[in-house]
């Protein structure tokens, strides 16, 4: 089945169907990475995009039961040069076109990705639509023309949790240190849209993870009493989320804070300082990071399209890490309060495992206070 990618400026693609028939709106995205589409697909950051992945070949080792980042896909449409009609992985239990139509993703193949990406880059990330039911490039260039921006828009309420819940599904198996006897630190996880391999990777550090709703107010949390207030990823523009902003201010000082994605701009705006978004995002787990206190240069994944504003960075703010790409600040602490963030995914899934030692200042910060 015949189908087409329009963008906003007037660029089109011709493919053909994979997944859903039908349409996907959304902002047209590139992700770098080589491998785990599944777990991007099952990434709720990625609500209000459309995800283009620049490896050609997607889809030869299917899609397993252990692998998912939440319960559902929430990526609006997937773009790929060749989805693999052979599925060779002692895990699978489906393909990748089956899995997207048991979810109504819309996805199309065939597009020359490199081409797509490289016009991206230039031109950047941007308003598209994929459609199999409308074939008129003009058509759909002008409804493309039409998508919301994510500037603006809040879409964490869209993927959070409902009501708490208490971590129990497990680990990762990557061990860590272990803890004195009796110790087990309790965090509290703001769930903007909050990835399960966060949550494992808390529970290798000894910690008793509860998820709250982003809509939770500060002093129901801190009535909880506990020993870490964690901030998660999520979709979206966080100078769009007030309410959220608000509730952070109230904990920064009170508890130990760590954040990573949005909850790392969320931490950010809370303290004063700004964000921006930027020409083109950062997704792929083959980012560069330096370390302005080893000096070290991690590998790590990211996905993000806002930036904190270097140029709006409180005193109270100290930059620790920096993309080696672009040098947007990609860490940073707070000089006086135990509060600390990462722009990028220490967790990965998928992406590199350089960062995983970054969750041990947060560890360290709540058995001090004790």
């Amino acid at each position: 089945m015949r189908a087409l990618l329009a963008l906003a400026d007037g660029t089109y693609f011709e493919g053909e169907s994979f997944g859903a028939p039908g349409e996907a709106l959304g902002e047209i995205v590139f992700n770098t990475s080589m491998m785990g589409y599944q777990e991007i697909l099952t990434d709720p950051s990625y609500k209000g995009q459309i995800v283009t992945m620049t490896y050609p070949l997607i889809g030869n080792y299917g899609v397993n039961d252990e692998d998912f980042e939440s319960h559902m896909p929430w990526v609006e449409g997937f773009i790929v040069k060749e989805c693999s009609p052979i599925v060779s992985n002692w895990r699978a239990r489906r393909s990748l076109p089956d899995f997207l139509r048991a979810y109504g993703i819309v996805g199309i193949e065939g597009v020359d990705t490199r081409t797509l990406t490289r016009h991206l880059r230039d031109h950047g990330a941007q308003e598209g639509i994929i459609s199999s039911t409308e074939l008129d490039p003009e058509v759909l260039v002008a409804r493309a023309r039409g998508v919301p921006s994510l500037s603006g828009r809040d879409l964490v309420r869209d993927v959070t949790c409902a009501t708490s819940y208490l971590w129990t599904g497990g680990s990762s198996n990557l061990v860590e240190p272990a803890l004195p006897a009796g110790v087990t630190p309790s965090v509290i996880a703001y769930d903007y849209g909050i990835k399960r391999n966060i949550l494992r990777r808390l529970t290798d550090w000894g910690c008793l993870v509860t998820v709250v709703p982003a809509t939770t107010p500060a002093a129901e949390v801190l009535e909880m009493q506990p020993d870490g207030i964690f901030l998660s990823n999520g979709p979206g523009d966080p100078a769009a989320l007030p309410f959220i902003i608000q509730q952070v201010k109230q904990c920064l000082g009170v508890k130990p804070i760590m954040g990573i994605c949005l909850g790392h701009q969320i931490l950010a705006l809370a303290c004063g300082a700004e964000t921006v978004k930027l020409k083109f995002g950062h997704h792929g787990g083959n980012q560069p990071i330096r370390d302005l206190h080893t000096e070290r240069v991690l590998i790590t994944a990211e996905n993000h399209g806002f930036a904190v504003d270097p140029r709006t960075m409180p005193d109270a703010l100290e930059a620790t890490h920096i993309n080696l790409n672009d040098q947007t600040i990609e860490g940073m602490r707070h000089r006086e309060f135990p509060a600390f963030s990462v722009q990028f995914h220490p967790e990965a899934s998928p992406g590199p495992h350089d960062a995983r030692q970054l969750f041990a200042p947060f560890l360290a910060s709540m058995l001090s206070r004790s």
